[in-house]
């Protein structure tokens, strides 16, 4: 074929593919797939009600940023946290997206996300109180805390299931639906003591001048978004979203506004991420 001819067939096969691009269009919110997010709606600063009815908190909007960038939409549902892994189970939500710690007892029922969040569990106690960690450490306090939480499942390991099973049954150990109703009964003088992920403490108590963090309980969980075991597309598209929220300018202004901590929020580290079982982790693999 002569060269003017091919260099002419080729150029008009790049205008075309031009103007076949200018014709794709983005998908209507109508027309892209909704995701149900689980969440606990009494879980300041992650996820709450907000004074004008809508859930909102760093990890309502954080699924909201990725849903956004990754062309999907969003529905959030508030579901009771001790039953919202068998809702995710059984297709009521198809992931939960609201500080919920990634442990092997979790692992073995869902697949997790990569970490995007580090805490610590912390202890509350009445201001002018003289409590102190080794006093709650040996059982001495009684202690308020939400049931099925990852706090919960640490007393259960720390304490052992008999004397748990005791310390609940004697009343030391209250167990409530939310962390905000333990931190009533705080208040209220029902119980000594508190625990729960030091983060949450730490907001909690900001405008509570009666109540003081007593000390930190190093276990170093990592919170990570669970979807069902079979949901391999989903838990890839929001292990690419977190990657892009935790490196862009977005993931810096939710911690500005939500978190209340002297820690410094980091991307996981290679090394940390492979030792949370995580991704194809889990089907090996064996609270927030």
């Amino acid at each position: 074929m002569d060269k003017k001819v091919l260099y002419g067939v080729a150029g008009l096969c790049l205008l075309f593919a031009v103007l076949m691009a200018g014709c794709v269009t983005t998908p209507s919110d109508d027309e892209k797939k909704t995701y149900i997010v689980g969440i606990d709606a009494d879980y300041p600063p992650f996820s709450y009600l907000g004074d004008n009815g809508q859930f909102i908190g760093f990890d309502v909007e954080s699924v909201k940023w990725i849903a956004e960038e990754q062309g999907f939409n969003v529905e959030i549902k508030a579901v009771a946290w001790d039953g919202i892994i068998p809702a995710l189970q059984t297709g009521k939500i198809d992931m939960v997206y609201s500080g919920m710690t990634i442990t092997p007892e979790r692992a073995e029922k869902v697949n997790f996300t990569i970490p995007y969040w580090q805490v610590n569990q912390g202890i509350a106690a009445k201001n002018g109180s003289t409590f102190t960690t080794e006093q709650f450490k040996n059982g001495e306090l009684t202690i308020g805390v939400q049931r099925s939480c990852s706090a919960d499942q640490w007393m259960q390991d720390f304490f052992g299931d008999a004397t748990y099973n005791q310390m609940v049954k004697d009343g030391k150990i209250m167990l409530y639906d939310t962390f905000p109703m333990s931190m009533v009964a705080l208040e209220q003088g029902r119980v000594q003591t508190v625990i729960f992920d030091d983060v949450n403490i730490e907001d909690y108590i900001k405008s509570k001048p009666e109540l003081k963090f007593v000390g930190v309980i190093e276990t170093e969980e990592f919170y990570g978004v669970a979807v069902r075991k079979d949901d391999n597309e989903l838990r890839a598209t929001m292990d690419v979203g977190l990657a892009k929220l935790m490196a862009s300018d977005k993931w810096t202004e939710l911690i500005q506004k939500y978190i209340i901590t002297d820690e410094v929020a980091v991307v996981p580290t290679e090394e940390e991420t492979t030792a949370v079982p995580t991704s194809d982790a889990n089907a090996t693999a064996t609270t927030p």
